[in-house]
């Protein structure tokens, strides 16, 4: 049963990032712009400047679907479970997505078009447009959001099937929605925000350790070990900090939120990043989606034939 469960795995992984990769998100009707909706909804009903409240919300809207999920894939039969399962993973996973938010990016820096670059940039980070460095800021959204959309649904989906998956995207999406440090979410966003932290904790370490195998091994590990505690977020700083360093660009500094410039530790080593390096940091990403690949293939293949 192990085996089986593994090569089912393996090869559920394939299609979906192969969906994801043809198809890429679906244009209309994405269920995670109906769960926005209706995480607005809740918070409009739910909101009080209580961690408690946070908390039930977290709950009232993670809890159902996933279990609802996970129950469908033990009643369905065998294919229409799998079916479900493949279903899942691809609309939790962002690859694609990713690409064609950031190719714009790169396209119109090397074009020299820089404030059309900064508008592109500005519709994937929460930095105020006419401050934006577009390369390394698009350097740094490929790189953590290789985890966010790619390798962290992949570790759920891998121990939990399909409804992990879904319970990561969707635990993620309530971060990205309430896990701000303000006067509006700093109680009532911490559920989500400790959730996401949790859920994210190996996903985001085994996600820098594939930067550092696909990139220079030395210094990523480096870059991590000195730079990653310096960063305010426990997963992203070591995704960032390792992808940074197996890149060998200089990464972080100063950045401007609302108006304010915040202070923000240095990550990498090396040159600053130009155009060209944004394409690097997308295949650093596709390298790591072939290597978690080809570990998921050859675990399921060891297990056969053991």
């Amino acid at each position: 049963m192990p085996a089986r469960r593994s090569a089912v795995t393996a090869v559920l992984m394939a299609l979906a990032l192969a969906a994801d990769w043809v198809f890429g998100e679906p244009r209309r009707g994405h269920p995670l712009v109906a769960f926005g909706r209706i995480t607005r909804a809740v918070e409009r009903r739910l909101y009080a400047p209580r961690r408690v409240h946070g908390a039930f919300a977290v709950a009232l809207l993670v809890l159902p679907p996933t279990l609802l999920a996970a129950a469908a894939s033990v009643a369905l039969p065998t294919l229409a479970a799998a079916a479900l399962n493949l279903a899942l993973l691809y609309f939790a996973l962002g690859h694609r997505s990713l690409h064609d938010h950031v190719w714009p990016i790169a396209a119109a820096l090397t074009a020299g078009d820089t404030d059309a670059a900064r508008q592109f940039t500005a519709g994937i980070v929460s930095r105020d447009a006419e401050a934006i460095d577009p390369a390394p800021a698009a350097i740094e959204s490929v790189l953590e959001n290789g985890n966010d959309g790619v390798f962290g649904a992949l570790f759920w989906f891998v121990v939990a099937g399909g409804a992990g998956a879904l319970a990561f995207r969707l635990v993620n999406t309530l971060d990205a929605l309430w896990g701000y440090r303000n006067p509006r979410f700093a109680r009532f966003g911490w559920a989500a925000a400790k959730l996401d932290d949790w859920m994210n904790w190996l996903p985001a370490r085994l996600t820098a350790l594939s930067y550092a195998l696909l990139g220079n091994t030395r210094n990523a590990l480096n870059c991590w070990r000195r730079q990653a505690p310096l960063w305010d977020s426990p997963n992203a700083g070591p995704v960032m900090a390792a992808g940074a360093g197996a890149l060998q660009l200089r990464l972080g500094g100063a950045a401007r939120y609302d108006g304010q410039w915040r202070p923000r530790p240095a990550l990498g080593c090396g040159a600053a990043p130009v155009a060209a390096d944004i394409a690097r940091a997308l295949r650093l990403v596709r390298g790591g989606v072939w290597l978690w690949l080809a570990l998921a293939g050859g675990i399921a293949l060891g297990l056969r034939c053991a």
